[in-house]
């Protein structure tokens, strides 16, 4: 499929923000759907099979989340929610009810241009888990549970610490909420011990780190979850 022929479902309710988001997509050569509130936007969806959904989270009619519960029982579309709330717990629903990413109002176009273009690089692909990751110095074989650096030296990571880069690497460049961490990696009734979390990406980071206190890689979504990201 080439870029000409992708197609993005705007969910917004606000005329000037659809304006706005239907020319920057527009420059990057996709076909512009709008629908101005969830009901519309759920139409949409389903006549048009876009490629990428953007979705407001205070929508007139119902909110975002709504949406986007819905289109995930049928779909794998890319949705990435795009609100001018500032509340951590409405971003993280969104993210656990299966949006893949979030920007809060206002944006830099070039900051959602890239989000845009990660979300939908892991839509079409099956993402890193079961190769390699690279981190600092470290290459990371999730297959074989091995991180080495250049030299051949090891550095030693535990079970738990292999399967938490193995969650965030099938969602590189996406956030991964604490929840979705939690049920991933320690189970379905972990989901409120974010303290185990802190303590083992503080262990990830001390070991794959360059420098642990600002990390490079392995990125915090303040009160949301982590992120993974690779350089190059």
């Amino acid at each position: 499929m080439t870029t000409a022929s992708r197609v993005v479902l705007l969910v917004e309710d606000e005329p000037h923000i659809r304006q706005l988001l239907r020319t920057l997509f527009e420059l990057e050569r996709f076909r512009v759907i709008e629908a101005e509130n969830a009901e519309r936007g759920l139409i949409e969806a389903r006549t048009h099979k876009p490629d990428l959904m953007i979705v407001d989270l205070g929508l007139p009619d119902r909110n975002g989340m709504e949406v986007i519960s819905a289109v995930r029982s049928w779909s794998r579309v890319p949705i990435i929610v795009l609100s001018a709330r500032t509340d951590e717990a409405g971003i993280v629903a969104a993210l656990d009810a299966g949006a893949d990413d979030y920007v809060t109002k206002p944006f830099g176009p070039r900051e959602l241009s890239a989000r845009v273009q990660v979300a939908l690089r892991h839509s079409a692909s099956a993402g890193a888990a079961g190769g390699t990751l690279q981190i600092g110095v470290w290459k990371i074989d999730l297959r074989a549970r091995k991180a080495c650096d250049r030299s051949g030296a090891e550095v030693h990571l535990t079970p738990i610490e292999f399967r938490l880069l193995e969650v965030l690497a099938e969602h590189t460049g996406l956030v991964v909420t604490h929840r979705t961490l939690l049920q991933q990696v320690w189970g379905p009734g972990s989901t409120q011990h974010t303290h185990y979390l802190r303590v083992y990406m503080k262990q990830l980071r001390s070991k794959l780190e360059p420098d642990p206190a600002r990390p490079q890689w392995l990125l915090t979504e303040t009160a949301v979850g982590y992120r993974l990201v690779q350089h190059g």
